[in-house]
């Protein structure tokens, strides 16, 4: 078996065989085939797509290059959620929570920012004193004891996609949905689950700017885990602005803790209760969809979702009163204040321009070596469709440094359009697949 055939009838958009993608992974994985060859597979996969059984073969090829977690010993549905990635999307921190108090076993397990979305781990480690680097055995333990646990992605799992995965950061090769599926799946499989939501974000915010490519993705992930005997369902939820109000690593996490308490913004909640009915329901902890929502939002009313919170803060080395004690977590020492140029009603605010213009000031990183500044970020005072008056605060900017604080100000201004005219709503959950 040659690589350059392999590459060549992939380019010419021909289906590989098992054996082929095999031979393809584990020869890169071992170094045996270079950078360059496998830069001109991914290329051709990149134009040529990849059929269902390829994309499965593909996964399963990442999944065996490295450990898994043995979640065996543990009883009960292992359910995990999973989000493509969006602004101000701090649902992980909401949704594990609730479904645990539900009785679900979560084995959350997360990575960090990198581009303008933000990172469950870069979250919760701005919480003092919380670790998300457990051993497998701690993991078990507590998955045992609480049902929940929240973990940061390893070398050792999945090590082929994480080779791979650098590879085509610099070959323009991101954006293909074959990959990002087999890589998204091959992560969330390696940690010994059941079952899996997920969340497929669309729109100026997100990784996928159009609703079919979202659902192109969307279905290739459920048809894998399908595939591998997993239960997978898939919502497709709109990434046009920032979700909720806070964006920024503590100030998401004081957002979070203001949701389990019941008194968070309307479309974070709504979604988190979505999402952690799904999870309820997948795990076949209530007969019904409707009953599982309803079960959700008695664990976030009752505070049980809050309770649960705050025991895994303590389990995994972190201050739980920081979640009521706001000023125990990392706070910002300036704020700049972004106010609207003339009256009328918010039609837009591009998300993946707040995102940036908070990255800016230190809350994300463009490498995976840039240090993060986890008091940073933005807090929205208006959404879209809300009425302004000329001169009225649209957002604020909490910094810590001077520097690019103009730059962001300016941009996070930009972000926000304004107009005579009510926009029309906007649904935040578009589809659901699977």
């Amino acid at each position: 078996m040659r690589t350059v055939d392999l590459i060549q009838r992939k380019r010419d958009g021909e289906e590989l065989a098992p054996e082929e993608i095999d031979f393809l992974v584990e020869g890169y994985t071992t170094g045996e085939i270079p950078d360059y060859q496998m830069s001109a597979f991914l290329m051709a996969v990149f134009f040529a797509g990849m059929t269902d059984r390829e994309v499965s073969r593909l996964t399963e090829c990442m999944l065996r290059s490295g450990e898994t977690v043995d979640l065996s010993s543990v009883e009960g549905i292992k359910v995990d959620k999973h989000s493509t990635g969006g602004v101000g999307d701090k649902t992980s921190l909401i949704v594990a929570p609730l479904a645990a108090s539900a009785g679900v076993v979560v084995p959350m397990m997360s990575g960090h920012a990198l581009g303008h979305t933000g990172g469950t781990v870069d979250k919760l480690e701005s919480i003092p004193g919380f670790r998300t680097n457990l051993t497998p055995d701690e993991v078990r333990a507590q998955l045992k004891e609480m049902g929940l646990c929240f973990i940061s992605q390893t070398d050792r799992l999945a090590p082929a996609d994480g080779k791979i995965y650098s590879l085509r950061d610099v070959t323009a090769t991101v954006e293909s949905i074959p990959l990002i599926s087999s890589s998204i799946m091959s992560k969330k499989l390696a940690e010994g689950l059941d079952a899996l939501v997920l969340d497929v974000k669309v729109g100026n915010g997100a990784f996928m700017k159009k609703q079919v490519d979202a659902r192109r993705l969307a279905q290739m992930m459920v048809g894998i885990g399908r595939r591998m005997d997993k239960r997978v369902q898939a919502l497709i939820t709109d990434m046009s602005q920032p979700l909720g109000y806070a964006v920024g690593n503590a100030l998401e996490v004081m957002e979070a803790s203001q949701t389990l308490q019941n008194a968070g913004p309307t479309d974070l909640t709504k979604l988190s209760i979505e999402l952690a009915a799904r999870m309820i329901f997948l795990a076949k902890k209530t007969p019904t969809l409707d009953d599982a929502r309803r079960l959700a939002e008695q664990k976030l009313v009752d505070g049980s979702g809050y309770k649960k919170f705050k025991q895994v803060v303590a389990a995994q080395g972190g201050n739980p009163q920081a979640l009521d004690k706001f000023e125990l977590l990392p706070n910002a020492t300036g704020m700049r204040e972004v106010t609207s140029p003339r009256g009328g009603y918010v039609t837009a605010i591009d998300a993946e321009d707040i995102g940036t213009a908070s990255n800016m000031i230190g809350a994300g990183r463009d490498r995976k070596e840039d240090p993060i500044d986890p008091a940073v970020g933005i807090i929205l005072e208006v959404k879209v469709g809300e009425k302004v008056d000329a001169g009225s605060v649209l957002c604020r900017l909490y910094y810590t440094r001077e520097e690019r604080v103009e730059d962001a100000a300016e941009m996070v201004e930009d972000a926000f359009r304004i107009s005579a005219q009510k926009p029309e709503e906007r649904e935040l959950i578009l589809e659901v697949v699977g």
